[in-house]
């Protein structure tokens, strides 16, 4: 409870609190009033320059609207301006795009032309390829059947090599073997009538070849010798020692068969004064002249010459020769009795040659009448083709050639 004076306030009364309650809510008011005006009068003193600046923002408002409407006509300037450059550009584009699609159309083509020309061209260029291919491998076959047929050959060779090894490596069959080629030779040099082979003579010694020559100087005798282990032996010579040694038995070889020849095949009235021995080999040929021109001088001193198969040969052409001129001064007699035959047969042409000039002679002057005989006819038919009936002049020559037989 308050007491002021002689007024005792009791809070706990609901009236008096509603009454002092309201009291002080009334006193406030007043007093929010009383600082509501004072701050109203400031507030006044304080908007009259934000009413000034108000009425320059109105302006400026305006200034903006007015700006905002030639704006606005600008913008639809431009858009009706961007309106015309987008058609003409769309209508650019439409033209672009056309001529884009015709160039495109137009390499379209050319593509494909090109891709047809080049596929024709590569068409051609593979089927040309094939075919090179397959002549090649054609030929390639042909070359590896030749080569087959090269190794076979190869191995029929070797084989016929060892052959003559085995050949050469025996004494008879390596004589044989010179035989041959030497039976060879002179069969393709000489004529068949003017040679023997294996002939005997009359100390009983058999020849190889006897060429039959007429007197000088008669009958060679042709022997096929072969030094074999000699040569040999100096080929496979590595040290100086090793080719004197190899050089001594070739030289004793050869002044055997130059001795052995020397005595056996050259018979004084039988033979001829020399022979000749055969060499098979042109590699022994050319080491005996290279190394021991002493032994063919011995030899040609014996009067027995070395010979090859090249230079044989040469000597059989010779001969040949030689035969060819003996056999015409044999038959030189028969030559001039058939000359003399046919020295009368010309002289019976030349004759009836003469006579029957003689008779073309007549024969042209009868014809050269019978010439004239037909020109005069001629005429005469000319003048009865007119049919005139006048009298026909005479002619100044009348004279008619009687014709003649030829003699």
């Amino acid at each position: 409870m308050i007491q002021i004076g002689d007024i005792q306030i009791d809070l706990n009364d609901p009236l008096t609190l509603g009454i002092v309650i309201a009291a002080a809510v009334a006193l406030l008011v007043i007093v929010l009033l009383v600082f509501a005006l004072r701050a109203a009068g400031k507030s006044a003193k304080m908007a009259e320059p934000l009413f000034h600046q108000m009425g320059a923002l109105n302006q400026t408002v305006q200034t903006l609207g007015q700006g905002q409407a030639q704006l606005s006509g600008g913008l639809e300037s431009v858009s009706k301006s961007q309106q015309m450059q987008l058609q003409a550009m769309e209508v650019r584009l439409a033209e672009v795009q056309q001529q884009m699609s015709e160039k495109l159309h137009e390499s379209a083509m050319r593509a494909q032309r090109s891709i047809s020309d080049l596929q024709e061209k590569m068409n051609e260029t593979l089927h040309g390829s094939s075919e090179k291919t397959t002549k090649s491998l054609t030929e390639l076959q042909e070359r590896l059947a030749t080569i087959d047929k090269a190794q076979t050959n190869i191995e029929k060779l070797s084989g016929d090599v060892l052959s003559l090894q085995d050949i050469l490596s025996n004494k008879q069959t390596r004589g044989a073997f010179g035989e041959i080629q030497l039976n060879d030779i002179v069969s393709k040099a000489l004529p068949s009538d003017s040679y023997s082979f294996q002939a005997t003579l009359s100390n009983g010694r058999r020849a190889d070849c006897l060429i039959h020559l007429p007197n000088p100087p008669g009958p060679i005798v042709i022997d096929a010798k072969f030094p074999l282990e000699a040569y040999e032996a100096l080929v496979a010579a590595e040290t100086k020692e090793e080719q004197a040694r190899a050089l001594t038995m070739l030289k004793q070889a050869v002044r055997a068969h130059i001795k052995a020849i020397s005595e056996r095949y050259l018979i004084e009235g039988e033979t001829a004064d020399g022979a000749l021995m055969f060499l098979p080999s042109e590699a022994v040929y050319a080491e005996l002249h290279a190394r021991l021109p002493d032994v063919v001088r011995e030899g040609f001193a014996a009067r027995v010459w070395i010979v090859s198969p090249t230079t044989c040969m040469a000597t059989l052409n010779t001969m040949r020769a030689i035969l060819k001129d003996a056999r015409m001064r044999e038959q030189a007699g028969a030559i001039r009795a058939t000359l003399k035959q046919l020295h009368r047969d010309v002289e019976l042409v030349v004759e009836r040659v003469g006579k029957l000039d003689t008779h073309f002679n007549q024969a042209r002057k009868d014809l050269d009448g019978i010439t004239t005989a037909a020109e005069r006819a001629g005429k005469r038919a000319i003048k009865l083709d007119n049919f005139d009936f006048e009298e026909l002049a005479p002619e100044d020559d009348q004279t008619v050639v009687p014709l003649q037989r030829p003699e």
